[in-house]
């Protein structure tokens, strides 16, 4: 049986839909460096794991991201490990709730606020470029940028809905879902099914995702290599 896409979902990623974002070769591929860190060799043979080093750019890193745990390439240093769980959305998307807060577009007259956003909330790697993935919606309030949320990998009928960030002080007033939902229902209107990953150990973050119709597929596997 072949394998799911979503099992190397940067692998899938920088092979199909979005292959004009790759850097590399056959042997290993990077994501564009102004969208991001995801790396991914095309197995864990000597060539592949050699060329994946290579992509690491000088004092920057590399984002793997697999369903089994990874070796760490000769030559790179581990920063960091962690295990995400992979969900994806079951049935219809939620309907948006009476009194949600105004979503609107955002684009690259957004960028700085959002990477500032991004910065602020962690939401996973951000770079220059990321907010152009795909359609970003935001809540503002006096012109300020509150909340975010969008989209980032795409595969065979399917996008990820990732960047999902608050203000701390703005926190629990239901934006996260309001902006989840919405980001859901232009998936589902564009015949994808959406997914999304959350560090395994954020059981707030995951009770949120499984009110709005998510599952936990599986979990996968974070490694993040340096020179």
């Amino acid at each position: 049986m072949a394998a799911h896409p979503l099992d190397r979902p940067i692998w899938s990623m920088l092979t199909g839909r979005q292959a004009h974002l790759a850097e590399g070769d056959g042997r290993a591929l990077r994501i564009d460096r102004g969208y991001g860190v995801f790396g991914v060799a095309a197995d864990m043979g000597a060539e592949a794991q050699a060329a994946l080093a290579a992509l690491i750019p000088a004092g920057g890193e590399i984002w793997i991201v697999e369903g089994e745990p990874w070796p760490v390439p000769p030559g790179t240093r581990e920063v960091k490990r962690a295990v995400l769980a992979q969900m994806v959305a079951e049935g219809a998307p939620p309907e948006a709730r009476p009194g949600e807060a105004a979503m609107i577009a955002l684009g690259d007259a957004d960028a700085a606020e959002m990477a500032a956003l991004a910065d602020h909330a962690k939401p996973g790697p951000w770079g220059p470029a990321t907010h152009r993935y795909g359609p970003f919606f935001g809540i503002r309030e006096d012109s300020r940028l509150l909340a975010m949320a969008g989209q980032r990998i795409l595969l065979p009928g399917m996008a990820e809905v990732s960047g999902v960030s608050t203000w701390a002080d703005c926190r629990g007033r239901g934006y996260a879902r309001a902006l989840i939902g919405h980001v859901m229902r232009a998936m589902v209107a564009r015949g994808e099914q959406p997914f999304l990953h959350s560090y395994a150990d954020n059981a707030g973050a995951i009770a949120l995702y499984e009110s709005l119709g998510f599952r936990i597929r599986r979990h996968v596997h974070v490694l993040v290599i340096a020179t």
